[in-house]
Order: C-alpha cells, then sequence, then structure tokens
C-alpha cells in the first residue's frame, strides 16, 4: 500500500472514529480525540514505517566502482534501497535500464542509516522502493539518522 492509499485509510478512520465519539453523550475524552487527530496518526504511520525499515534487509545497487548508487533529487543524493529483486526490477523498468545488470548487496536498514551514511562526506538520505506505489524516502534528518550525520543537527550547526 503506498503512502497515499494509507494516509487515505488513516483519515478515514479516524473521520469514522470522531463521527461515532460524536455520537456518544458528552465530548469525548481528550485521549480519544488525541487518537483520531490525523497528524498524531500520520507521526505514527511514519515511526512505524521507520521502525519497519531499521529491522529489515533492503537490497542496494552497486555502481560501477562497487560503491552503493545513488540518485540526485531535489539538491540531495540518495541511496535508492529496495524491497526485494521484483522492486528493483521495476526500478530498472522505469528507467528504462532493465537490459543492464543490477549488481547488489543486502543491508540492514539500521546500518545503513546509523553507518553508512554517516561515513559519507555527503549529505545523503535513503529511498525505498523508489519506482513503487509503496515508496518511501528517508531524509538525513535528526530522529531518522544519527545528529552528526542530519542536515538539520550538530554537523548543520
Amino acid at each position: 500500500m503506498g503512502f497515499d492509499e494509507e494516509w487515505g485509510r488513516l483519515r478515514a478512520e479516524a473521520a469514522e472514529r470522531a463521527s461515532q465519539a460524536s455520537g456518544a453523550a458528552g465530548d469525548p475524552a481528550p485521549a480519544v480525540a488525541a487518537a483520531t487527530d490525523p497528524v498524531l496518526m500520520a507521526r505514527d504511520a511514519a515511526r512505524s514505517r521507520l521502525a519497519d525499515f531499521r529491522s529489515r534487509a533492503v537490497l542496494v545497487p552497486l555502481d560501477e566502482r562497487g560503491g552503493l548508487w545513488t540518485a540526485a533529487l531535489g539538491g540531495l543524493d540518495w541511496i535508492c534501497a529496495f524491497s526485494d529483486e521484483e522492486a528493483l526490477a521495476r526500478f530498472a523498468v522505469a528507467r528504462d535500464e532493465a537490459d543492464r545488470a543490477w549488481p547488489y548487496r543486502w543491508l540492514i536498514g539500521g546500518r545503513l542509516l546509523d553507518e553508512v551514511l554517516p561515513a559519507l562526506d555527503f549529505a545523503c538520505g535513503v529511498a525505498l522502493n523508489p519506482a513503487g506505489s509503496d515508496g518511501t524516502v528517508f531524509p538525513p534528518v535528526r530522529g531518522i539518522v544519527p545528529d552528526t550525520a542530519a542536515i538539520d543537527g550538530e554537523a548543520a550547526a
């Protein structure tokens, strides 16, 4: 499920819970109101996605020198990571490069964020499944990468 679909589902569920709560006698308790806040729900979904990424093995294509392949977008470099070979194949087709070899290596997402990105001498994020409807980006900001690698952290100050 892509971000837009997940966001829409969460909003619909929140609206349903809010309408059920307003039908009851009295005002909903503050805890119920907070639980239906779409911003809080989106934050929880993002935290859940990050936790899932940190614990999973992802494949990362290698460049011609054997380093991790990156793509530039929005003024930043992004390491493209994929949940499986099918996701990498979709990416290759989207780039019209399905006929070339895409060597890769498997890495744990947490290691990519906590060890690889801080070791780089340039700001870099991770794009997971960038050609799929379930694509997610993990920018190099506090809370995702160590402060020393974050563009809004200690190194940026």
